[in-house]
């Protein structure tokens, strides 16, 4: 388990965890059509937005919330799973301070979306 957040922790989670989201019929239904065969790209991104929020490296350009209201067919349940299989793989690299601050971090981010796509919150955490 890693003790702390690091450019070489937050790659092992960001690929590990959307190594999750690929195998998940309910996530993979909504991100594989617009992500495409190559998630390289979308990896890279991700690594570099979770080193800029979690460990102030400023290499993330871009526009999280804008990109996510495009998709189309986004429901609660699509939250609630991402956000539960975050928490499984933050809980499995981390230890439980780090797993925590990242699981906080992710629920905001969450928080955020969802306003924009209900108006409202509707999943309040992982379920775990």
């Amino acid at each position: 388990m890693y003790p702390a957040a690091t450019p070489e922790s937050i790659t092992r989670l960001v690929h590990e965890f959307y190594a999750d989201v690929r195998r998940d019929p309910l996530l993979a239904a909504a991100f594989g059509p617009r992500i495409g065969a190559d998630w390289e790209p979308h990896l890279a991104r991700m690594v570099a937005f979770w080193s800029d929020v979690m460990l102030g490296v400023k290499g993330f350009q871009g526009n999280v919330y804008g990109k996510h209201m495009t998709l189309e067919g986004v429901t609660p349940q699509h939250f609630q799973r991402w956000l539960d299989l975050f928490d499984a793989t933050a809980r499995r690299l981390f230890e439980p301070p780090v797993a925590d601050e990242l699981l906080l971090v992710s629920k905001r981010i969450a928080a955020s979306l969802q306003y924009g796509f209900f108006g409202k919150v509707e999943v309040p955490g992982p379920s775990t």
